[in-house]
């Protein structure tokens, strides 16, 4: 039986599952893979609708019932935060009482980050848009700001807008730990975590020792995103962590997870729920 799988066309996902998806993992079953962005695999998992899934660690509470968090395979690591763009001409500065604000999702890492660190002056009005919309809709005046990831960390100066934060950097000055993004999920019942876990490492493993062998597919699914860009998104998004959580990944999951629920942002769950894939 093939091994329902889905990620994000992000190079970061592309890179590290090109293996794995390729058959070029001894021992692992065909899997059949699905693209989209984060904000859909979230809702699909809430579904069970996946075997393997590419999550926002934010929406980890809503899912652990049906799935094993795996230590590997994720993104996560330091100065790879979310930002949160204006236009330069904006007046307020870093209040954004009052404004309309574009995110990519409601139950994405970003906009979790986005609600602590806004909690003490929030914006009058969130828009949920699809991510290659936010940027040209900011500076065309749609949206007051907008909260992006990923590649818009080295294009968004070519729309003419300013970061008016780095979440990111927020995060790491504030509790000293990385920032967790995405997580990648097992379900429950449907495939074995260890296996799974032993079949995303050894796929990550195959890419970092031969990179130019993920090329092409890599850039297929890039969006037109220049090379070097690609370039630059894998060497920030593909990191030691991706490989194994460990105990500093885990505790910044701890960390986000824990200050979410005691705002009330998300339900609250257990420590060792959040972070043990064998749970």
């Amino acid at each position: 039986m093939a091994l329902s799988l889905a990620i994000s066309p992000c190079p970061n996902d592309t890179f590290v599952f090109h293996a794995l998806v390729h058959g070029l993992v001894p021992g692992a079953p065909p899997v059949e893979v699905t693209y989209a962005d984060v904000d859909v695999t979230n809702t699909a998992a809430e579904r069970g609708g996946y075997d393997l899934v590419k999550v926002s660690y934010a929406a980890l509470p809503w899912l652990l019932d049906d799935y094993h968090l795996l230590p590997c395979g994720g993104a996560l690591g330091r100065g790879c935060g979310p930002l949160v763009l204006t236009r330069g001409d904006r007046p307020g500065g870093a209040d954004l009482t009052g404004a309309t604000v574009a995110v990519p999702g409601d139950r994405t890492t970003a906009y979790l980050l986005f609600r602590l660190w806004s909690a003490d002056r929030p914006p009058a009005r969130i828009e949920v848009v699809p991510f290659h919309e936010i940027m040209p809709g900011v500076a065309a005046g749609r949206y007051d700001a907008g909260l992006v990831i990923h590649e818009a960390r080295f294009t968004y100066p070519r729309h003419g807008l300013t970061a008016l934060v780095d979440l990111g950097e927020w995060w790491e000055a504030d509790t000293g730990l990385p920032i967790p993004l995405g997580a990648i999920l097992a379900r429950r019942g449907a495939v074995d975590p260890a296996a799974a876990a032993d079949w995303i490492r050894t796929s990550v493993r195959r890419a970092w020792a031969d990179p130019a062998g993920t090329r092409d597919y890599v850039l297929a699914h890039a969006q037109e995103m220049e090379p070097d860009v690609v370039d630059r998104h894998i060497g920030l998004y593909v990191n030691d962590f991706t490989a194994e959580l460990g105990d500093e990944g885990r505790a910044a999951v701890d960390a986000l997870l824990g200050r979410a629920a005691a705002a009330g942002l998300t339900p609250q769950i257990s420590s060792s729920r959040a972070t043990a894939w064998t749970s």
